[in-house]
């Protein structure tokens, strides 16, 4: 049994031993390399740029209120579509005590005028009436109570004015209406009722009561690398890809560049504006993350090879032309002159021809 045991264990031995030193010899033996084989083909080369950016109307308004107080009524909320002059809002003015001490003694002092210049009318009247004074006498008399009254009335009109907001004779045109000042869509509405407002004045900018925009003049407002923004212009087209809308693809032309550029995680980009070709803004909302392809160069019907042929040393480039296939495949390397790549493939502009067989990758 022994003996047994030991001539299956000299026999797995002289096994391994075997085939190692197979192994070994197999790999120390050299592989002939072949390679793929391709042909240079006729197409058209297009560069292109991808802008990251959003869709945006072109103006935003916000709508300020043109007297201060508290909101009392809303009228719309955010989605609304509004027309230039819509009332939006109503404001409860909340009076100044000074003004209105003001209006009401303005209001006091006309009336006592008023009564008083009642009181002579009608007393030159009955003298006139009388021939006891004149007519020029008379008729002054009636001017000063025609005056006496219209500053009653005006004195009356200002003190309404300040205590509630709202003109006698234009009540329709009161401070107190907010309106709409275009026609378009409310963006927004950040005030609620009972909110406090403050007109606009030069040491404030007033409060917003509601954000409105024409989304019928929509606009792609995005940024561009500083070593792309040389090669767009003003007019280029580009291609829209909205990704809440898979299936809208609008063109858009260039109509602005900016000539500053601003450092974003260490890298300067510059600001483009294009506008929006649409027959129609419908289901589109304002701040839709978009992307723009620009086409920055394009040559068409040239002769291309695939990159992945080419070899390169310092600013020289190089492909492997095949001379002859027996036995076995020669290739000879040659200088190209090439012109645009899109990254996959690039236009040969000299040092090759249709017909020639380039090397391409190692097969393995």
């Amino acid at each position: 049994m022994k003996k047994f045991l030991k001539i299956v264990m000299w026999t797995v031995i002289a096994a391994v031993f075997v085939g190692t030193f197979f192994f070994l010899y197999k790999n120390s033996t050299s592989k002939e390399e072949t390679y793929s084989e391709v042909r240079p083909s006729r197409g058209s080369i297009e560069r292109n740029t991808v802008l990251t950016g959003k869709i945006e109307p072109r103006d935003e308004i916000e709508v300020k209120p043109q007297i201060s107080g508290i909101i009392s009524e809303i009228n719309v909320e955010a989605g609304d579509f509004v027309r230039e002059g819509d009332v939006i809002a109503h404001i409860k003015v909340i009076p100044d005590a000074s003004q209105l001490s003001s209006a009401q003694s303005r209001v006091n002092n006309a009336q006592i005028e008023f009564d008083d210049a009642k009181v002579k009318y009608e007393r030159d009247k009955a003298l006139y009436e009388k021939k006891v004074i004149s007519r020029e006498e008379f008729e002054t008399s009636g001017k000063t109570y025609g005056k006496a009254r219209e500053e009653l009335d005006a004195a009356n009109d200002a003190y309404s004015i300040v205590r509630e907001g709202v003109s006698r004779y234009n009540a329709k045109e009161s401070n107190t209406l907010v309106r709409a000042t275009i026609t378009g869509l409310v963006l927004n509405v950040p005030v609620k009722v009972g909110s406090s407002v403050i007109q606009a004045n030069t040491m404030n900018d007033g409060t917003t009561v509601a954000t409105i925009a024409d989304m019928n003049n929509l606009i792609f407002r995005g940024n561009v690398d500083e070593t792309e923004v040389g090669q767009l212009h003003t007019g280029m087209p580009m291609t829209i890809t909205i990704g809440a809308m898979p299936d809208l693809h609008p063109t858009a032309v260039i109509e602005y560049i900016s000539p500053k550029g601003s450092e974003t995680s260490g890298a300067n980009s510059f600001e483009i504006k294009a506008a929006l070709a649409l027959d129609s803004s419908e289901g589109l909302r304002a701040g839709y993350s978009a992307n723009a392809a620009v086409t920055l160069a394009k040559a068409a019907d040239v002769l291309t090879v695939p990159e992945s042929v080419l070899t390169f040393e310092g600013d020289s480039t190089y492909v492997y032309v095949r001379t002859d296939s027996l036995p076995k495949p020669v290739y000879e390397r040659r200088s190209l002159a090439t012109g645009l790549s899109d990254g996959i493939n690039v236009e040969v502009k000299s040092g090759i021809d249709s017909t020639a067989v380039l090397r391409g990758a190692l097969n393995r």
